[in-house]
């Protein structure tokens, strides 16, 4: 079996997660450490934009008003709302089997692992190959899927995004748990308040929660609160990647290099306006 680093984080501000990820991925790329899945969590909430998208569409006075985070990801896609969800991020070598080829082909390989996870939990889902027809959408990441995402009854459950260097691929995404979607919605720049009643009822209709996904199939939560457990969906993560690829995980946490090198970059460039507002 193959042997991979699995680490489990904390909740911290979106800056920091976004450090963390890439200083990962540099070791996972030098080859100081091993393909790594890391599952971690928001606080506070973020919106986060993806790498090539307009810092315009951002209401940054609401944002302050509610008390949100804003970062900018180093990977692509449109913005996503961070809070009541589960975070994965996967670091391959860029000679990993599962990195091999196309962007869209290794999208389609990770899917069946996050695929795998969910059908652990009762859940039917599917792999959307809608981006190849092209559709456009708005500043939200969950109006549409792309590359292979995951849907039920088509509608969006996990988005995710790549990042690929000459010895390495950085893939993460977002499964939200509970809570409403349209939320974001409420830290995005929109001509006025029915417009942004439209966005918000748009979102709700073209993707959902994993406790949506469960309640709708009569399916289990959480029974200390009828709720989805973090731990329940991250153990579902883990199995899922460990039965498709054969994987054996050893829990540890980041090196102290990686701390250093992590830590660096929150300070210069992700926790960073210039960083942030480059777009």
């Amino acid at each position: 079996m193959r042997q991979w680093r699995l680490i489990y984080d904390s909740p911290t501000v979106g800056a920091l997660n976004m450090a963390v990820d890439e200083a990962i991925l540099e070791d996972v790329s030098a080859g100081t450490q091993p393909p790594t899945l890391r599952l971690y969590a928001w606080n506070p909430p973020c919106l986060s934009l993806g790498y090539g998208q307009r810092v315009a569409d951002v209401d940054f006075e609401r944002i302050a008003a509610l008390g949100w985070d804003v970062v900018r990801r180093p990977t692509g896609g449109r913005a996503i709302l961070h809070t009541d969800e589960l975070t994965y991020s996967l670091s391959l070598p860029a000679d990993d089997p599962i990195a091999a080829g196309s962007i869209v082909e290794s999208y389609r390989r990770i899917s069946a692992a996050l695929i795998k996870g969910l059908e652990s939990l009762g859940v039917q889902p599917q792999a959307d190959k809608r981006a190849e027809r092209g559709e456009a959408g708005g500043p939200v990441c969950f109006e549409t899927p792309s590359h292979y995402e995951i849907t039920v009854n088509g509608r969006k459950l996990i988005g995710s995004a790549q990042m690929r260097r000459k010895a390495g691929v950085l893939q993460h995404g977002s499964l939200p748990l509970l809570g409403d979607l349209g939320r974001i919605c409420d830290g995005l720049i929109y001509p006025d308040q029915a417009e942004r009643e439209m966005g918000k009822a748009q979102v709700r209709v073209r993707a959902i929660t994993l406790a949506g996904v469960l309640m709708g199939e009569g399916l289990r939560l959480s029974p200390a609160n009828n709720q989805v457990d973090w731990e329940m969906a991250a153990q579902a993560v883990v199995e899922g990647f460990s039965q498709t690829f054969e994987i054996d995980f050893q829990q540890q946490g980041l090196s102290d290099s990686e701390q250093i090198r992590a830590q660096n970059l929150y300070e210069q460039v992700y926790g960073t306006s210039a960083w942030t507002r480059r777009r």
